[in-house]
């Protein structure tokens, strides 16, 4: 599955630059005999469904021509969402200044689990503003899983 992963990945970021978007993840679901192909694109100021359709139809196109999957598969694309995922050091660096919330392997300061602001990412550890302005800093290999919040203003 990651060799197909790795070739999605490929094609798909050949479409994403004549479109002007950016692929943000690939997720691959189910078994190989009822495949789900998930791709999530973005873009400044977010994607549309226009984008999200315009992007697929392309994409349909090469997956005939090339056919990475030699079984049936259904695809499916749409924007990361406003609680995306973080999952790799470019995405908390696009999202310095955005409330995010982070779960750590192991304990930090007596904690796994944090919601705060992302200050800065600085070689390979993510600063989190938490209440009161105080700061913690993970190094971004001890964290689990983070995503953002969704902010109501």
């Amino acid at each position: 599955m990651e060799d197909i992963r790795r070739k999605l990945l490929n094609l798909a970021g050949s479409i994403a630059g004549q479109q002007a978007v950016s692929v943000v993840d690939i997720e691959l679901a189910g078994s190989m005999r009822r495949l789900i192909v998930k791709i999530f694109i973005d873009k400044a100021g977010g994607v549309t469904l226009e984008d999200c359709e315009r992007f697929s139809r392309a994409l349909s196109a090469v997956l005939d021509v090339e056919d990475p999957i030699r079984t049936a598969y259904v695809l499916e694309v749409s924007s990361p969402g406003l609680d995306r995922p973080l999952k790799s050091l470019k995405d908390f660096e696009a999202s310095i200044g955005k409330l995010a919330r982070v779960v750590t392997k192991e304990g930090i300061n007596g904690q796994t689990f944090f919601i705060g602001r992302i200050r800065r990412v600085e070689d390979g550890v993510v600063t989190l503003a938490l209440e009161k302005e105080a700061e913690t800093d993970i190094p971004y290999d001890k964290i689990s899983k983070a995503r953002l919040e969704i902010e109501f203003k």
